[in-house]
């Protein structure tokens, strides 16, 4: 309890960012292996192409924790391309000749990496993000809301019924958007945060940042 006698938030840890995105797979190893072109909701992506993404992202995150000394002014220096115009720029791309359980595969390794920089970065560490220079949780916390979102995205161009926790994502909430509403349902709110969907007495956001700076 902090001297306010305020109970303070519960961090995000290593252990939401593994569960979000077993979440995620659990619920993915159900697309049919025809439907990986299908759109990913209001992207312009395909659904492969949005899980490349943010396996991209996950494997991001860690590698900012993964030097002796951290990059505070940019991002590790891995080559990003596109595989076509308007897809997305990864330095992670699958393999198609794997199929949909290499792609889920690949989705896993990179969550696994972050959940193992997460873990054992010290607190102190701070590496680059363009939103802001984060510590562990930061990234721990921008792992978690990318593999809710996009497996949102995913699940509206899938058809498919996704429903993340909703502490995982009062947790999420709380770290990067501190200004968001605390009174409203999480999911619905985390939506709302990330422009994906309107929230009664809020206006919908056509653009929008997270706070990635160290909150503690």
């Amino acid at each position: 309890m902090s001297a306010s006698g305020e109970i303070p938030p519960q961090p995000v840890t290593a252990d939401d960012v593994d569960r979000a995105v077993q979440l995620a797979v659990e619920v993915l190893r159900t697309v049919p292996g025809t439907a990986w072109d299908t759109k990913a909701g209001s992207l312009e992506w395909d659904c492969w192409e949005t899980v490349e993404h943010l396996s991209d992202d996950l494997f991001a995150y860690a590698a900012q924790l993964g030097p002796r000394t951290p990059p505070v002014h940019a991002y590790v220096p891995f080559l990003v391309e596109s595989r076509r115009p308007g897809g997305p720029a990864n330095a992670i791309h699958a393999d198609r000749a794997a199929g949909a359980t290499g792609l889920l595969q690949v989705l896993e390794a990179s969550g696994a990496m972050l959940v193992a920089m997460v873990r054992t970065a010290p607190a102190d560490v701070r590496g680059y993000h363009g939103f802001g220079v984060a510590d562990p949780e930061g990234f721990a916390a921008m792992g978690v809301v990318e593999t809710l979102v996009h497996t949102h995205d995913l699940a509206e161009g899938l058809g498919l019924t996704w429903n993340p926790p909703a502490e995982l994502c009062a947790r999420a909430l709380t770290r990067l958007f501190p200004h968001a509403p605390a009174t409203t349902e999480p999911w619905r709110t985390l939506l709302w945060a990330t422009g994906r969907a309107k929230l009664p007495g809020h206006e919908r956001r056509t653009s929008w940042r997270w706070y990635a700076e160290p909150r503690r």
